[in-house]
């Protein structure tokens, strides 16, 4: 049988499985799929759907997004470099200051071990050091100087 051009995936997928400690018939059992059909998938055989990416991104712990790039699904964002999910966590009022900025330090020293840039980190994250926080992201729904 050809491949279907989702190689990618499955060297991706048996990548992921052997990171996660997985045998095949454990991920397989985990995402609801059959032994033969998961192979078929890590081998370039089967083109799996969305639905089933899905499931497989649920036992592994991993994006479904991550999958659906992989796959051909979705296309890659380029150029970000992680500002969405640092703009995510600025803006996020359920997180105060101290959270916002222990987050950010966090993403930032996984994006760096994994050889990735800052993200724009200097031009998003500005004035915590000086102790009173962003003023400009405080609102008065995370009890920022306004809140009543």
């Amino acid at each position: 049988m050809a491949s279907l051009n989702v190689g990618n995936l499955g060297e991706f997928l048996r990548e992921q499985r052997r990171t996660a400690q997985l045998s095949l018939r454990q991920l397989a059992d985990a995402a609801g799929v059959s032994n033969p059909y998961l192979s078929q998938i890590e081998r370039g055989l089967r083109k799996p759907s969305a639905e089933i990416l899905q499931q497989l991104a649920k036992a592994l712990r991993i994006s479904a997004e991550t999958l659906y790039v992989q796959a051909g699904i979705l296309d890659e964002r380029k150029g970000l470099d992680g500002v969405e999910v640092q703009t995510a966590i600025l803006t996020d009022p359920a997180l105060n200051e101290r959270q916002k900025q222990v987050l950010l330090q966090i993403y930032e020293s996984f994006r760096k071990e994994n050889g990735l840039g800052s993200g724009g980190k200097d031009t998003v994250v500005s004035g915590p050091e000086d102790g009173r926080g962003a003023d400009s992201l405080e609102t008065e729904a995370d009890g920022g100087p306004h809140a009543t």
